[in-house]
């Protein structure tokens, strides 16, 4: 019986690169079952605008306010537009009072899921919001993002006492 368990495990292991061999060169199984992660369905009331919408409102710049609704380290890490007002949206409702009234508002997020919902808040408040932008779809579709560097940290003078150093 010790020697039929030994044939098998020397067959196995003999047949093993030949199942891998049968899947390309890769050496990597490929479960045909498992699909690519979807993009997210807009589900938004507010329209969700593509680069030309956008485009077109940013040409008329004394008539627009953009709120990017995106976390610092989003907007640091993927970029956004030049001028905008942030506001992350956990914290939209409570900053109704700091918005124009008198401004069309478009409300920006990563790939507009967040904009679309912070968007369709403010348009239920009485705001004029023409609708949601995400930055990443906007950069794929041509439109340039302004990259966004945080200032590097202070380093503290060696040379002078630590109370000099901070004035």
């Amino acid at each position: 019986m010790n020697k039929f368990v030994n044939l098998i495990a020397f067959i196995m292991a003999l047949s093993t690169p030949l199942a891998f061999a049968a899947d390309g060169d890769t050496g990597v199984k490929v479960d045909a079952t498992v699909k690519p992660a979807a993009t997210p369905v807009y589900k938004a009331k507010s329209p969700k605008l593509n680069r030309a919408q956008f485009d077109q409102l940013l040409a008329k710049p004394d008539q627009l306010v953009i709120i990017d609704l995106r976390r610092p380290d989003e907007l640091t890490k993927i970029g956004g537009f030049a001028v905008y007002l942030s506001i992350q949206s956990k914290e939209l409702e409570k900053s109704l009072a700091f918005i124009p009234k008198d401004r069309t508002i478009v409300t920006v997020s990563n790939h507009a899921g967040r904009a679309g919902a912070g968007a369709d808040l403010l348009a239920s408040k009485g705001f004029k919001v023409a609708g949601a932008v995400g930055v990443e779809d906007y950069e794929a579709e041509g439109g340039t993002l302004t990259k966004i560097t945080p200032p590097a940290p202070k380093v503290a003078d060696a040379s002078k006492p630590a109370a000099e150093a901070s004035h």
